[in-house]
C-alpha cells in the first residue's frame, strides 16, 4: 500500500519524538529537544519534566524560526566550507546545539552546569539523530 504524504509525515513525526526523548534522556541537564523544518515549524519537541522552561512559547515559536531561517540559508556556503557538524550558542544560563540533518533542524537546550557537553552529550545527540 502506498503511503500518503500525510501518513509519511505522521511517521516521520513519530521517528522525531523518540530521538528527542532520547536526547532528553542522555542527562539531566538536557533542558529541552525539539525538531523543526526549514520553515520553524516544531515537528517534535520534549521538554525535561524535572526542568521549569525559560522561554513562554511565543518566544521559543520565535526563535526556532530564527534558527530554521539561518540553517536553511547556510545551505549554500556549506558547499564550499564543508557540511556544518553543529552549532554552540553560549548564553550564561543555558547552551544551544543545533544540529542540521536532511531537512530539519536538530535545537537542543542544556543547563550550562553540565561539565561533559563538549564531549559525551554531543557525541550521544550524534549516535541518536
Amino acid at each position: 500500500m502506498i503511503k500518503t504524504p500525510s501518513e509519511k509525515l505522521k511517521g516521520s513525526i513519530i521517528i522525531y519524538r523518540k530521538k528527542c526523548q532520547s536526547i532528553i534522556e542522555i542527562s539531566d541537564n538536557v533542558r529541552y529537544a525539539g525538531v523543526v523544518n526549514a520553515y520553524g515549524k516544531t515537528l517534535a519537541g520534549i521538554i525535561n519534566p524535572k526542568i521549569k522552561p525559560l522561554m513562554k512559547s511565543e518566544i521559543m515559536k520565535n526563535e526556532l524560526f530564527i534558527i530554521s531561517t539561518l540553517m536553511t540559508l547556510r545551505k549554500e556556503p556549506t558547499g564550499v566550507l564543508g557540511k556544518l557538524d553543529y552549532v554552540l550558542l553560549q548564553h550564561q544560563k543555558v547552551s544551544v546545539l543545533i544540529f542540521q540533518k536532511s531537512n530539519v533542524t536538530y535545537y537542543i537546550t542544556i543547563d550550562r552546569k553540565e561539565e561533559n557537553m563538549a564531549n559525551e552529550i554531543i557525541t550521544s545527540i550524534r549516535k541518536i539523530i
